[in-house]
């Protein structure tokens, strides 16, 4: 069963930060492993890929196949049923046409000293995403990992998915084919990460990594960051669920679960302002559970990280929400607006009891991949801005320099940077003479 709190407890305080601090994965020390493998990468390029991938995979490649073809694509997209592909061109067309809302305006304007100041935004020039692998791989990480990318201006999307034992699964390169990615790889793990970071003779290096993966991919991207950038590392899901009474105990038990399936560490909480209305969803788990094909894993996670807490107010919600600074946060009350505007922590929102947080997986537009392990206090989910760089400009005109490098020239000397000072002054004492 999961953990039943009450704010009115005398050792509420205690158990609540208790919650927050639970460990809630296991970390292997994988970082000596991934070291080896990204080191091998670097000095053996394709040669220690295709052994990294027998020995991992079950799949001999040469460099010649290390990439999907053209045909090989064509063919395996066509076993994609009707339903299947309506459905992820819904999904791709309604992601593209939220991020494209997203795309910031280049500005210049001239202020009072003459000088022309601004910024442009720029997309990086390649971009490579990780897929995990097999028949279990997700097409709707494609979706929310390339249609950004493209979006923002990517030139050359490269996407590496290893097909252990050969397997592909038909939607992911449909969902890249849709996405318009231009290379996808056969490839995965911490191999695949030093491939795309540092370069392959099969595969050119890109300038940024995003996507999900397990121990050892996460691993990999914290090693290659500052060689080339990367969105996050992301830990196991979490769902946040504020309630009141007048909500179906059924539907909110179900998106309790959708998160708890993903994994046996992922977290779910409900927090409400009616204690019987909480006994009543956890009972509504504990019934899905028994017919849920995933129970296995939902199960677990359930029981040793899910929460039910009742609290006073939904005020109170809110401000234990912060505190938790949840993934997927829905608010399943009278007013979900409203609530809203006091729940400044978190990766997505879902307002009201017909949002439930999986239509945000697929085809509700805004990104899925978002910030876990409470870092929504700092960080946002993906968008066109992990693709995009931005360029500050000026221009000063002699005038505008006569106006502020004197003020340049003495905080320089103030830093004792004599060149620094000396490459306006020289420019100074030109113009006054």
């Amino acid at each position: 069963m999961p953990v039943f709190l009450d704010t009115t407890a005398p050792g509420f305080e205690a158990e609540f930060s208790a919650l927050l601090s639970a460990k809630r994965e296991d970390s292997p020390d994988v970082d000596a492993v991934v070291s080896g493998i990204i080191a091998d990468v670097r000095s053996r390029g394709d040669a220690a890929v295709i052994e990294l991938t027998s020995k991992f995979d079950r799949l001999d490649l040469t460099p010649e196949t290390l990439a999907f073809s053209r045909d090989e694509i064509d063919m395996a997209v066509g076993d994609v049923t009707p339903d299947d592909r309506a459905a992820l061109e819904l999904a791709a067309d309604r992601i593209r046409a939220y991020h494209q809302k997203q795309m910031p305006e280049d500005a210049s304007w001239q202020d009072a000293c003459g000088a022309t100041l601004g910024w442009r935004w720029t997309p990086v020039s390649a971009a490579g995403l990780y897929v995990p692998g097999g028949l279990a791989s997700y097409p709707s990480s494609v979706l929310m990992n390339a249609i950004p990318a493209k979006v923002a201006g990517v030139e050359r999307l490269a996407i590496t998915v290893p097909t252990p034992d050969g397997a592909v699964n038909p939607l992911v390169l449909l969902a890249a084919q849709l996405s318009g990615v231009d290379e996808i790889y056969r490839i995965g793990g911490a191999q695949a990460i030093a491939a795309l970071a540092y370069g392959t003779d099969a595969v050119a290096p890109v300038d940024k990594i995003t996507g999900p993966g397990n121990a050892f991919v996460a691993a990999a991207k914290r090693r290659v960051f500052g060689k080339v950038g990367i969105d996050m590392i992301a830990g196991p899901s979490e769902i946040l669920v504020i309630a009141d009474k007048d909500n179906n105990a059924d539907w909110l038990a179900l998106d309790l679960l959708s998160q708890a399936e993903h994994d046996e560490s992922a977290q779910s909480i409900l927090i409400t302002d009616d204690a019987a209305f909480g006994r009543a969803v956890a009972d509504a788990v504990e019934t899905r559970l028994q017919t849920l094909e995933r129970a296995a894993i939902a199960g677990p996670s359930w029981r040793d990280f899910g929460a039910v807490i009742t609290v006073r107010s939904l005020d109170e919600a809110a401000e234990l929400s912060n505190r938790i600074a949840p993934e997927h946060l829905e608010l399943c009350v009278a007013d979900p607006v409203a609530l809203s505007q006091n729940t400044v922590h978190a990766g997505a929102i879902f307002l009201g009891q017909y949002t439930p947080e999986a239509i945000g997986d697929y085809i509700g537009g805004p990104n899925h991949v978002l910030p876990t392990a409470r870092s929504a206090r700092f960080s946002s989910g993906l968008s066109v801005m992990d693709f995009l760089k931005r360029t500050t400009l000026s221009q000063m005109t002699p005038a505008a320099l006569r106006a502020i490098g004197p003020s340049a020239e003495t905080l320089a000397q103030s830093e004792s940077l004599e060149a620094h000072g000396l490459s306006v002054r020289a420019r100074l004492d030109q113009l006054n003479r």
